[in-house]
């Protein structure tokens, strides 16, 4: 077994206060080589994910305002076109309606035309059927008063050109008392 004098021996030379030289070596070339280790490969790398992280938030950002922007020029320039066509549209109504005001004034401008066309022409049309009822009248009742005439004076009255004088101015007499009766009454 181990001696207790060998113990007592590395018992003096091991002051636990004080470390041992090779180990404090060891471990400071063991943390030289680790801070290598995390200068040149674990902290760049740290370094680029911050600054793809960084990047790629800054360019969400820019991204969206731009997008923003965008949005809002669209809403604008939808806005205008709908004023624009609103605006159209009610012009073209006003038009409708004017076109619409000037078709039924004309149609009624044509209608009565029309209606004053077809009453002069119905009024010269009775005027003429006026005349030449009045003239058939004459006539015939120029030939019944030569006929009677002739039953009552016994004798035929058949000169055409006589009787038809004395039937004119049988007439005209009627015409020209009754032209005094109206003159007289009004």
């Amino acid at each position: 077994m181990i001696s207790t004098s060998l113990i007592q021996a590395a018992a003096e030379d091991a002051n636990p206060l004080v470390p041992n030289l090779w180990e404090t070596l060891v471990v400071i070339l063991g943390f030289l080589v680790l801070l290598f280790v995390v200068v040149k490969f674990i902290a760049p790398a740290f370094e680029k994910a911050y600054q793809d992280r960084r990047n790629a938030i800054e360019g969400g950002l820019s991204q969206a305002e731009e997008a923003k922007a965008e949005a809002e020029a669209m809403k604008a320039e939808y806005e205008q076109n709908l004023a624009d066509s609103r605006a159209e549209a009610s012009r073209i109504r006003e038009e409708a309606r004017a076109e619409g005001a000037q078709i039924v004034a004309e149609h009624k401008e044509k209608a009565a035309a029309e209606a004053a066309r077809i009453t002069e022409q119905a009024q010269q049309q009775i005027a003429a059927e006026r005349q030449q009822a009045a003239v058939t009248l004459r006539q015939d009742v120029g030939t019944l008063a030569t006929q009677l005439a002739s039953r009552i004076v016994g004798e035929a009255l058949e000169d055409d050109a006589r009787s038809q004088r004395v039937v004119d101015r049988f007439l005209a007499d009627l015409d020209a008392e009754q032209s005094n009766r109206t003159g007289a009454a009004q």
